[in-house]
């Protein structure tokens, strides 16, 4: 079940890379700056990036551990690594590197990394407390651990649009697997826990600007419905107008809760 859930997002994930890129990067810069804040990077630290997609915290990580400090990114999505990779090319930043893996199975030493970093990643991990073990065993004694999560209270408009096109997805996700799969952290933190990191969380609020549902459609809910046909894309559609976008072609502002999950190893 776990190899089908991982091969079903590799797939996803290739085909998202390069809208991710444009379109989700910039929108999605408030949450990774929320969470570059909580990780405390320093000077001459080694990083590992979990989760990495098109590097959008690798690289700011990068330029805060500077020369004498490297940054690992880690994705199950060749297409993503290849983006990563070359914005990494392209911004002259040669202290990070990308390479394929996944979060129940992390491709690096153990005791390698003085920090852990992962956003928005963990929700879509099968196996939570493999990756939990996995965090723990990369890490330095001392280690920290910094992730970010979709929280799920009063105002969770993002995972609202997700959910509604999810519905229509014609594979549907493993039980415990998604946008809102760590909504409630509690046993992700005991799983933390089990594995020698001690960890709390924290909220902040993230919005995001789209001028139309065409706009916010592309960007949101096609993560979640996967490859459709264009009658239930139509469908999709239909069902986020009656339910949170009555106006289609209006401007919506999507407030979002952020979950951030700071920890360190023992």
């Amino acid at each position: 079940m776990a190899d089908d859930v991982t091969a079903f997002q590799r797939s996803t994930w290739d085909r998202m890379a390069a809208t991710y890129h444009e379109e989700l990067d910039p929108r999605f810069a408030s949450a990774v700056d929320h969470l570059i804040s909580r990780a405390g990077l320093g000077d001459g630290e080694q990083v590992l990036d979990l989760g990495t997609g098109t590097g959008a915290v690798a690289l700011q990580a990068a330029r805060l551990v500077g020369p004498r400090g490297s940054v690992v990114g880690i994705d199950l999505s060749p297409e993503m690594i290849r983006v990563a990779t070359e914005r990494a090319a392209a911004a002259g930043v040669t202290n990070v590197t990308f390479r394929e893996g996944n979060a129940q199975a992390i491709p690096a030493p153990d005791a390698s990394v003085d920090v852990v970093t992962s956003s928005l990643c963990l929700m879509f991990v099968p196996d939570r407390a493999a990756a939990a073990r996995e965090c723990a065993r990369v890490l330095r004694p001392g280690g920290r651990f910094a992730a970010s999560v979709w929280g799920a209270q009063e105002h969770a408009d993002l995972l609202r649009m997700q959910g509604i096109a999810g519905g229509f997805a014609s594979q549907k996700p493993a039980p415990g697997v998604g946008p809102a799969a760590l909504a409630d952290p509690t046993e992700f933190l005991l799983q933390l826990r089990d594995a020698g990191i001690e960890a709390s969380t924290e909220r902040a609020i993230v919005e995001f600007r789209y001028d139309s549902l065409d706009e916010g459609y592309v960007t949101v809910a096609r993560v979640t419905s996967g490859a459709t046909t264009p009658e239930v894309e139509a469908q999709i559609r239909a069902a986020i107008v009656a339910e949170m976008w009555p106006e289609p072609a209006s401007p919506r502002v999507l407030r979002q809760e952020l979950l951030l999950i700071i920890g360190r190893r023992g």
